[in-house]
């Protein structure tokens, strides 16, 4: 008697335990999981706007887009032409080397663009084929993709192709997110801009979201700050990144089967110690913002030389400035180890 009302009552007691358990469960399973900490950002749209040849910034820029295709969806690459480099051809020849040395052809595409100035091509926006039709007519197209994220173009020459885009197409503005490498600012100067600075005016007067990553030569705020040697870059990048073949003729020839060697290439190429990576820093912020510190102002208008500041504009513009240069080379090492084991998944022109 004893025994069975013992074992009676843990058998009681168990069903209560299993009981609650199955309650817990059900609720477990009812409830919606707590969002991701970890969860992947959505890829952005992207198109890289270069002057390719002109140095050999463009070149880690566009590798570093082509490379990080959990990030980025690459649109397409266009070109214009600046002061160094040579003609647009060579421009996008160039582009087309990387692309090639990222494993992204023929998926991923570059047109050319604009040769002149914004003010000389203008007058000639209403005709099929003014200079640089190729790259502006490719922009608005990507603009209004149907069921497209917002647009984002990396500018990393001087504006002109983009300019021409939102004076042809001006229901483009709020479809796209201009980042553009370019300015001293606050003080006058800078390659970008001076290769075309009405250009520049015409998009500040324009309500497109801009931002603006500054040069800054020599100033510890500026892109200018990125800077790396042919040492780190060797001990970096040396060998990475997807094998490619047949080999690529680099641009002071020589054949490369992945970008890492061509990086160090390029860098041999130049007569400084050390070279800053101004378009690379500005593509970095696009992927982590955490890397630079942004300013919204005003703004502003060049004039006879000289920024001239409009406190009252109600157009607002962000400056990026204080960029984390460990961390933007660090990553983009980061990315050369990952694409050497692992093809980047296509995604081209449309």
């Amino acid at each position: 008697m004893n025994l069975i009302s013992i074992s009676a009552g843990g058998f009681a007691a168990g069903m209560r335990i299993f009981s609650l358990g199955v309650i817990l469960t059900a609720q477990a399973i009812s409830r919606p999981a707590p969002p991701a900490d970890t969860a992947a950002p959505p890829r952005t749209r992207i198109i890289v706007d270069s002057d390719a040849n002109n140095e050999l910034d463009d070149q880690h820029a566009i590798a570093y887009v082509l490379l990080n295709p959990e990030r980025f969806e690459v649109e397409g690459i266009t070109v214009n032409r600046t002061a160094g480099g040579g003609d647009i051809e060579r421009h996008a020849r160039e582009a087309e080397r990387v692309v090639r040395l990222c494993g992204r052809s023929p998926a991923v595409r570059v047109y050319r663009g604009a040769s002149g100035s914004f003010d000389s091509i203008r007058p000639a926006l209403g005709t099929s084929a003014f200079d640089g039709h190729g790259a502006v007519d490719f922009i608005i197209r990507s603009a209004h993709r149907k069921g497209g994220a917002r647009l984002v173009i990396l500018a990393i020459g001087k504006l002109t192709n983009v300019g021409l885009a939102l004076c042809k197409d001006p229901s483009i503005v709020p479809r796209v997110r201009v980042v553009w490498l370019g300015t001293n600012y606050p003080a006058s100067g800078e390659y970008n801009f001076e290769n075309d600075t009405a250009v520049v005016n015409y998009v500040l007067g324009t309500a497109v979201d801009l931002e603006v990553a500054v040069v800054r030569y020599g100033d510890s705020t500026g892109t200018g700050a990125v800077q790396v040697s042919i040492d780190e870059i060797r001990a970096r990048l040396g060998g990475k990144g997807p094998r490619v073949a047949p080999p690529v003729v680099g641009r002071y020839g020589g054949t490369f089967t992945c970008f890492g060697d061509y990086s160090i290439d390029l860098f041999a190429h130049v007569k400084e110690k050390t070279r800053s990576l101004f378009d690379l820093a500005a593509a970095a912020i696009v992927k982590n913002p955490r890397w630079a510190r942004p300013r919204t102002i005003p703004a502003p208008r060049f004039e006879s030389g000289r920024w001239i500041e409009q406190g009252a504009n109600p157009r607002r513009i962000t400056l990026w400035e204080s960029y984390d240069r460990n961390a933007i080379i660090g990553d983009l090492e980061e990315t050369m180890e990952r694409a050497t084991h692992a093809l980047p998944r296509e995604g081209g022109a449309r």
